[in-house]
């Protein structure tokens, strides 16, 4: 049986793909009223509708219920119901051929429920007019808040019969109609140009007489008045939504009491988009229609979303009150896609009768297959199958999933951009593709299915040019096969449709034709199609997804195909993925024998990954991308090549063509996107990098779990053998091959036998040990490791005699760290720290000796150890240490200890105590009051040669070397040490005395017995080694000490007589003048204080000063007193003398100094004696004439 003799109706009759609000001819109205299906959605959206427009008929609370909001995605089917509902609520009769009826007869059969169909009778017999249009066609596309204003207002016109194209025209025509002069002005018009207005008016400027001729006639006025209207009726014209309003309850009133209209509106949703200013307009005509118009006056409109959906964006942009048209339109229907099946099954593909047997058999025992023929793989939502036999008559040819597919194909396209023209989904172009689909295998027997590359044809003419263009010349290209352009039309189909992947088993599901298909076959078909497909770059590969390329995305396809990639950068980017991303970023390894770390060189293809570790091990994978894995082919290649390199675990990847594919493209792509700068880009290319970028996030993806199985399979080689290693994990395979590895390329690490359980402790332990035979004994138990030991002293003699430097850091690291050894860090420092101990070695940090007692944290430190040098240390030999002990023994009294060790640490600690003691000597000296200086810096010069020296044998040896040098030091170190312990205070006593008595030199040097001593003891002092004449010192002291104070005291008794004499002569003096305390004070203070000088002081000089002193201070004395008793002249009022004062009690003194009279030099003769007496009498006889006291000096 033929598939086209299956269905109840014709599948080839004609059928409009989309409704169109202005499509009226009589076949398309009885269609769209006959075919209409209301489903089960539907019925429950006209009850809820009928009951509202019942409930308003004639009610005084309609007007804030005059909206209705039908909102539904493209294919939910509102294009279709407002335009029914606009037939229904109109009820006109309509004809096809003989038979006639009204348009709610269509709905008695189709609602099923006869209350319901009685309600909604009652509406529609209610007086309605319905405007039906969709606000796309009939907007001018003018911008501006009046947009959605002047399209309502032209629909008004164009129902009223008016102009729809010029508003101000339609108003005069308006005014003219309301007084009843509109024909006869029609006549005047036709009379004045001999063309019918209607057929005219449109053109009215160049009819501008005629009119005017025309209204004066009809409206009587004055021609001026006429032409001043029409020339400025378009200026002047004024349209607002409350002029608007009344305009429609003006036509309402003229209608008839209750009578009532309906705008209805399509896609008004999309024309608002996110105009607030749109939106706030059709609340506002909305609100006036139902205000003014009492309720007679509806809106209703179709958008593709709900209300609250639209109002939502918007208040997310501005901020706006949107209750009031949340209230006008309370009546929402949202129709849905979910029921689209219901209505292809009823109205394009119910069967006939006698069809259901011959399907039932179809099916019959085939229901598994069909199950496995049709099913999807990693499908992101659920596709129907056939649940039994009756669905599966109800579906064919089509497969169940493809109703729901379907209806996202259209969505998907429409969202990405890729249709041309006006693509409306829903039963209309559902139920289109479908009728296309099934048309194509109507001439099949029943067995064939509807592959789904038979609904392109369905959205085809709708498409973009370039995305036909780029489908129609795969037809065309010699380098394809027709059947890689039905590849290619699925691919389209879904390639916006995210919950579909394009595997190679959906598309051979999406290919299957018949129940029976050969699904094997049509595999490799579909492969062979898309290696051509992506080869001419129509098609993208991403993994297993294959990907459709619009010409934008195929010209940056070809782009990111042709993007070089540098030398080297697969086998690097695969290396990074390896050692990153799979194992973790893997640099070493911890040997389970010993714990230590083996850091190792990461290499893919001969090429690093990550910074080279010179002299470590190596992990060096192969892969199918080097250009030498064929070399590696062979095991036996690979096992030589590890055989020779003994430091290296090859690792052989397997075969995989894909994997260079993928990871090339991979780079391609990454180094594509980086190069542009999305910021100048256009959307649709920004889009397409940010779907390449996520694309290759996934192929990133893929690649790591392809090489995850390709480690598993891989083959490993160490030391020229091939390993048998486990396949659970990359990580533990590869461990595995490490542990083989180290265990065989390290043959002398078996010599650190005992591994320390706490190795820093144990060196501690070693450094602090001060008994070396007890370190030795500790050498001879397996614990010590002497085979390694015995390893490191060799190689410290080999670098002794070639004078090569060993650097602790250098030793642990490139020495016993790496191969044959391989030694633990700190076991290499403990036997390091041993031979410190055993005095095999010496520790050096900065050129300067290293004690053991803070070798710790240097040879701990990692740091630290690269400033550790390690010298092997030389013996003394026996003669030496005997010749040292002698000199020892001259020295020191002792010789000292037989042990190399003990006599270096004893002679240095007796040199170290002299030094100690001669610097505790030189501040002293230094003053210049003691004696040895020079001594004492030259001999701690000559001590410090020795004491700074920490090498046993080099000190030694100087110190034998200097014997004549060191025992001459002795004779200076003794001699100090004497006279700093012991002279001191007499060499202080005598320096002491020198510097008393040096203030009466003179005298002493006539001295007969003291001359002779104080020039002794100035001699000692200016010896420069007094150490051996300090004895008679205390002899000298004594007789110069005697000598002085004998001569002092002989000084001393005359002047103080002399000066007491001059003291009573003063007090005297004050007591004839009974001088008050002030004056006696002052009279007598320096006379005492110069006897006190005379008695106290030990200079011979200062005692004879203060005598001679002592007259002036007498005469000064005396002239004070004399000075305190002149009493100070007064003068009188009168101006004349005053009373007379009285005499003074001390006479005026006058002084005489007969060495004055006599200028002749020497008196010679009598006569001299004479007249030097005569001049001597005559100055005291003028004294004593005068009353004046004399005074002789």
């Amino acid at each position: 049986m033929k598939i086209k003799d299956l269905f109840e109706r014709n599948i080839h009759r004609p059928i409009n793909g989309v409704v169109k609000a202005d499509q009226l001819d009589a076949s398309s109205v009885w269609q769209e009223l006959d075919e209409f299906v209301v489903t089960r959605e539907l019925t429950r959206h006209i009850n809820d509708l009928v009951a509202v427009l019942l409930s308003t008929i004639g009610s005084p609370n309609a007007a804030d219920k005059n909206g209705v909001w039908v909102s539904g995605f493209f294919g939910c089917g509102k294009s279709h119901f407002i335009k029914v509902l606009s037939y229904l609520l109109e009820n006109e009769e309509h004809g096809l051929f003989s038979e006639r009826r009204r348009a709610v007869d269509f709905f008695e059969e189709k609602l099923g429920d006869p209350m319901l169909y009685a309600d909604l009778k009652k509406v529609v017999a209610a007086s309605t007019d319905t405007i039906l249009f969709n606000i796309d066609s009939k907007a001018d596309h003018r911008s501006g808040r009046d947009a959605l204003l002047r399209v309502f207002l032209k629909v008004l016109n164009e129902k009223q019969g008016y102009s729809g194209d010029h508003p101000h025209i339609a108003h005069m025509e308006r005014h003219l109609d309301e007084k009843g002069k509109l024909a006869a002005f029609h006549a005047a018009f036709e009379r004045e140009s001999g063309e019918p207005w209607v057929q005219e008016r449109d053109a009215w400027e160049f009819h501008r007489d005629e009119v005017v001729a025309a209204l004066k006639e009809v409206l009587g006025q004055s021609e001026g008045s006429v032409e001043k209207w029409v020339d400025g009726a378009a200026d002047n014209f004024s349209l607002t939504v409350e002029n608007f309003a009344r305009w429609v309850k003006r036509y309402l009133d003229s209608q008839g009491h209750g009578h009532r209209i309906m705008f209805l509106v399509d896609e008004v949703g999309q024309f608002i988009g996110n105009d607030t200013h749109l939106m706030l307009n059709l609340q506002t005509i909305t609100e006036q229609l139902g205000t003014v118009c009492a309720g007679r006056a509806w809106v209703v409109v179709t958008s593709q979303e709900d209300l609250d959906a639209v109002l939502g964006d918007l208040k997310s942009t501005k901020q706006h009150d949107f209750s009031k048209i949340q209230g006008r339109f309370k009546t929402r229907l949202s129709l849905s896609s979910a029921n689209v099946d219901e209505v292809i099954k009823k109205r394009l593909l119910e069967k006939r009768e006698d069809a259901i047997p011959a399907l039932a058999a179809a099916y019959e025992g085939k229901h598994d297959i069909l199950k496995n023929q049709l099913s999807f793989v990693n499908a992101g939502m659920t596709f129907k199958t056939y649940a039994d036999p009756t669905d599966f008559a109800a579906c064919y040819p089509f497969a169940a999933y493809q109703f729901s597919l379907v209806q996202k194909v259209f969505e998907s396209i429409r969202k990405a951009g890729a249709t041309g023209l006006h693509l409306s989904q829903g039963e209309r172009s559902t139920l289109d593709a479908f009728q296309s689909a099934a048309k194509q295998l109507g001439d099949d027997e029943v067995g064939s299915l509807v592959p789904f590359y038979r609904f392109y044809p369905a959205v085809e003419g709708f498409l973009d040019t370039a995305v036909k263009r780029t489908i129609d010349q795969a037809g065309e290209n010699h380098a394809l096969e027709s059947f890689d352009a039905t590849v290619l039309k699925v691919l389209f189909l879904i390639r916006y449709i995210d919950e579909l992947p394009g595997t190679v088993d959906n598309l051979v599901t999406l290919c299957v034709d018949e129940i029976d298909a050969d699904r094997l076959a049509l595999r490799k078909r579909i492969e062979a199609s898309l290696g051509r497909l992506e080869s001419e770059t129509l098609i993208a590969r991403n993994g297993d997804l294959y990907f459709f390329l619009t010409n934008e995305e195929r010209d940056i396809g070809r782009e990111i195909k042709n993007t070089p990639v540098p030398s080297g950068a697969e086998e690097r980017e695969l290396g990074k993925l390896i050692f990153e991303d799979i194992l973790g970023d893997l640099r070493k390894h911890t040997y389970s024998a010993t714990g230590r770390d083996f850091a190792f060189a990461r290499l893919c293809d001969d090429h690093p990954v990550g910074h080279r570790i010179e002299g470590s091990l190596e992990v060096a994978f192969v892969s199918p991308l080097g250009d030498s894995y064929s070399e590696y082919a062979d095991d036996g290649r690979c096992i030589l090549h590890t055989g020779a390199e003994q430091g290296r675990v090859l690792i052989r990847l397997p075969d995989d063509a894909t994997i260079g594919r993928e990871l090339r493209t991979y780079l391609q792509t990454e180094s594509y996107v980086k190069t542009k700068h999305t910021g100048t880009l256009p959307d649709t290319t920004k889009r397409i990098l940010r779907d390449r970028t996520e694309d290759n996030r996934g192929r990133r993806g893929r690649i790591v779990e392809t090489l995850k199985g390709m480690l598993l399979d891989a083959t490993y080689f160490a030391c020229g053998t091939k390993l048998e290693i486990g396949r659970s994990d990359p990580k533990a395979a590869l461990s595995d091959a490490l542990e083989y590895l180290i265990q065989n390329a390290y043959p002398k690490m078996g010599y650190v036998q005992h591994l320390q359980a706490n190795p820093k402790q144990e060196i501690q332990s070693t450094l602090r040990a001060n008994d070396v035979e007890q370190v030795s004994l500790g050498l001879s138990t397996p614990e010590a490791n002497l085979q390694a030991l015995n390893d490191l002293r060799e190689y410290v003699r080999l670098c002794a005699i070639t004078n090569k430097q060993i650097v602790l850091r250098d030793l642990i690291e490139k020495r016993y760290g790496s191969r044959p050894y391989g030694w633990p860090e700190l076991e290499v420092v403990l036997l390091v720290a041993r031979l410190a101990v055993l005095k095999e070695v010496n520790l050096f940090v900065n050129a300067a000796p290293l004690p053991l007692d803070k070798a710790y944290d240097h040879l701990t430190s990692t740091n630290k150890q690269r400033k550790v040098v390690i010298t092997q240390r030389e013996s003394a030999g026996t003669d030496l240490i005997k010749k040292a002990q002698a000199l020892g023994k001259e020295l020191f009294v002792q010789g000292g200890p037989n042990a190399e060790d003990g006599l270096f640490a004893f002679l240095r600690e007796h040199l170290i105590g002299w030094s100690s003691d001669l610097a505790g000597y030189l501040p002293l000296a230094k003053t210049g009051n003691y004696p040895g200086r020079q001594e004492i810096e030259d001999s701690i010069a000559t001590l410090r040669k020795f004491v700074e020296e920490t090498d046993s044998l080099r000190f030694l040896k100087r110190f034998v070397e200097n014997k004549s040098e060191l025992l001459d030091l002795a004779d200076d170190y003794h001699d100090l040490k004497g006279f700093y312990t012991n002279q001191k205070h007499s060499w202080e006593k005598l320096r002491g005395t020198v510097d008393e008595l040096s203030q009466n030199r003179l005298q002493l040097e006539q001295h007969e017995d003291a001359g002779p001593a104080f020039a002794r003891m100035e001699e000692i002092l200016a010896t420069a080694r007094p150490y051996n004449l300090l004895h008679e010192a205390a002899d000298l002291i004594h007789t110069a000490t005697t000598a002085n104070d004998a001569l002092v005291a002989t000084a001393r008794q005359p002047a103080v007589a002399e000066i007491q004499g001059l003291l009573d002569g003063v007090a005297e003096e004050l007591d004839k003048v009974s001088a008050d305390a002030a004056l006696r004070t002052r009279a007598t203070e320096e006379l005492t204080k110069l006897r006190d000088t005379a008695q106290t002081a030990s200079s011979i000089a200062h005692i004879a000063q203060a005598r001679q002193t002592a007259e002036a201070a007498f005469d000064r004395a005396l002239t004070a007193i004399e000075k305190a008793q002149t009493p100070p002249e007064q003068p009188t009022p009168g101006g004349g003398a005053g009373p007379t004062p009285p005499k003074p009690k001390v006479k005026k003194r006058r002084v005489v100094e007969p060495k004055s009279l006599w200028a002749g030099g020497f008196i010679e003769t009598p006569a001299d004696i004479e007249t030097f007496l005569t001049k001597l009498r005559e100055e005291l006889e003028a004294a004593l004439e005068a009353d004046e006291r004399v005074q002789i000096k």
